[in-house]
């Protein structure tokens, strides 16, 4: 069953002009095309949208225009963690102020915080917001993996709805659900796991390859969850070259690379990270010829 914000929630790239600055006009006109085509919300301003490199303005700005876009299309569901409490409080009151939906929030970085000060920082953020908190369990970007046991600790605060996870371990995941509460939601944060993952009761994916092949997402999340595991095992194994295409180098290098080629260009991703190389190019450009994306 398709979670609250639905099955596919699309982890939106942030469109740049050819300086670096944000292009708001933009966003809103790829944020519009996405919930046209299988996105049923957009995660705005985490990983994928660069978030690490968008001031805390820009962030606002960026939330602002893309809820005006998403009005009677779609919701829109902030990025709002840091390794920073406060600031991460603060982010979060600002998403709510300006309308978000609900928070994103990821596992502090660099910082390495044992288990007790993940379920402190948590309940903290959440405390600070009526918003529905998500939280993101993404190990390879933050160095710490929040435990099932602290997940399922999170759960029992009223506004903790959901995990969005990416650490793949699927056998992690089947226990959460079979441990957590009603209603509390797994979320894939892999896209080549959301197949498996819906199969063992998640309720869909915050998706990098939704970009560019969302409607087919859609449909392999709608059969898996009516019964239909052949059907979506079919669109699943359609879509593993886009899934390894989009991931061949850091995102989201190649996923902004792609939406050139499919006629919606984003601009260039912020330093440190580079536009994709001639080479990164024609794998994705294959890619998506091979999935029937171009």
């Amino acid at each position: 069953m398709a979670g609250r914000f639905g099955a596919v929630q699309t982890a939106m790239v942030t469109p740049f002009k050819d300086d670096f600055s944000l292009d708001l006009k933009r966003a809103q006109e790829v944020a519009t095309w996405l919930l046209d085509h299988g996105s049923d919300s957009l995660v705005v301003a985490g990983t994928t949208g660069e978030g690490a490199t968008l001031s805390d303005q820009e962030k606002v700005d960026l939330w602002k225009a893309t809820i005006e876009a998403a009005k009677g299309k779609g919701k829109i569901v902030a990025g709002t963690g840091t390794n920073d409490t406060a600031h991460s409080i603060h982010l979060t009151k600002e998403a709510e102020r300006v309308g978000a939906d609900a928070a994103l929030v990821v596992a502090p970085y660099y910082n390495k915080p044992p288990q007790s000060g993940l379920y402190e920082h948590f309940k903290a953020v959440a405390a600070s917001t009526s918003l529905p908190v998500i939280l993101y369990n993404v190990p390879s970007r933050t160095s710490v993996q929040i435990s099932n046991e602290t997940i399922l600790r999170l759960a029992e605060i009223d506004n903790v709805i959901g995990v969005k996870d990416a650490t793949v371990d699927l056998n992690l995941a089947s226990e959460l659900v079979a441990a957590a509460p009603g209603g509390f939601e797994l979320i894939s944060g892999d896209d080549a796991a959301t197949f498996a993952m819906v199969c063992l009761g998640g309720t869909g994916v915050i998706s990098v390859s939704s970009h560019v092949v969302g409607e087919q997402m859609a449909e392999m999340i709608s059969l898996a969850e009516r019964g239909d595991v052949d059907g979506g095992r079919k669109i699943h194994n359609q879509l593993l070259p886009i899934y390894r295409a989009l991931f061949l180098t850091t995102s989201p290098i190649p996923v902004k690379a792609a939406m050139g080629l499919i006629g919606q260009p984003v601009g260039p991703p912020r330093l440190p990270l580079v536009p994709a190389t001639e080479d990164e190019i024609a794998a994705v450009e294959k890619a998506l010829e091979d999935a029937g994306a171009r």
